[in-house]
């Protein structure tokens, strides 16, 4: 009988029977805030690899920007993790507020024990250019996307075991969008500089820390025309998808991506290079 390559959901029940009796591990994931999303799609992944989560939310932003918040939408994404063998903790977090990053991973250890792995896929993303950006817009998007992971790092490092040195991640999502999205692109560019810095100050400690710009990816927030422009962009003629963005970030914080560190990485089917 010739053998075949498992694909699709035979892949994902390999990686599941291949972590059943394997200890569990426990990532924070930022920015969970529906099921559509990036962050939802790492989750996703991250459970059938054997991975335990902690899913720090703000549905509050969710409400506020033009998609809103479906209710019910993160809790039937967290029995779904749980599906998977995942064990799921579920945190109300406002990044804006200074006290909450060291609350997160306080209340992630009291959960779950050790934290291995932090990955930072939140974002305030509100559009304005330079003439309309206002002084509040610009500082909550410092605070949320540059200051708030700058502060989970640290606290992340603080409790990071000896005993898991050379299995600890840090990975970042960005983005290269700035003319028109002014405190975006600004505070995104912080955030990369700063888990730069985290893999050089933390490698001694067994953390590999990158940053990953995996480009358009329509999680909802594209209409027709956005889509098109965008797409005729694509060397690969497709958008990227969550799930595109999902994997490379699955191989980061697995055993074999520990070699890597100090990156920014595109994973964007070549729309970097058409701009």
């Amino acid at each position: 009988m010739a053998s075949r390559t498992p694909t699709g959901t035979d892949a994902s029940l390999g990686r599941v029977k291949a972590h059943e009796n394997a200890e569990r591990l426990t990532a924070v994931v930022t920015g969970v805030g529906r099921s559509t999303n990036i962050g939802a799609a790492i989750c996703r992944r991250l459970a059938t690899d054997g991975w335990d989560l902690v899913l720090p939310v703000w549905t509050a932003y969710e409400q506020r920007m033009p998609w809103g918040s479906t209710p019910g939408d993160v809790e039937a994404l967290v029995a779904e993790l749980r599906g998977h063998g995942a064990r799921v903790s579920v945190l109300e977090a406002d990044l804006a507020d200074p006290a909450v990053p060291d609350r997160v991973i306080e209340q992630a250890r009291a959960a779950h024990g050790s934290v291995a792995a932090l990955v930072l896929s939140h974002a305030e993303s509100v559009d304005s250019a330079i003439a309309d950006t206002t002084v509040e817009s610009f500082d909550r998007h410092l605070a949320v996307n540059a200051r708030a992971p700058w502060q989970l790092i640290r606290a992340f490092a603080a409790q990071f075991p000896a005993e898991l040195s050379g299995r600890g991640r840090i990975v970042a999502l960005t983005s290269d969008h700035v003319a028109f999205n002014l405190p975006y692109g600004a505070s995104k560019g912080a955030l990369d500089r700063i888990v730069i810095a985290a893999a050089k100050e933390l490698g001694g400690q067994g953390i590999r820390a990158n940053v990953v710009n995996p480009g358009p990816v329509d999680t909802g927030w594209m209409d027709d025309a956005v889509r098109s422009e965008l797409t005729a962009l694509q060397p690969t003629g497709r958008l990227g998808t969550p799930d595109d963005a999902a994997a490379l970030i699955a191989f980061l914080l697995s055993p074999d991506g520990g070699w890597v560190n100090g990156q920014l990485l595109h994973s964007d089917g070549g729309f970097s290079i058409s701009l």
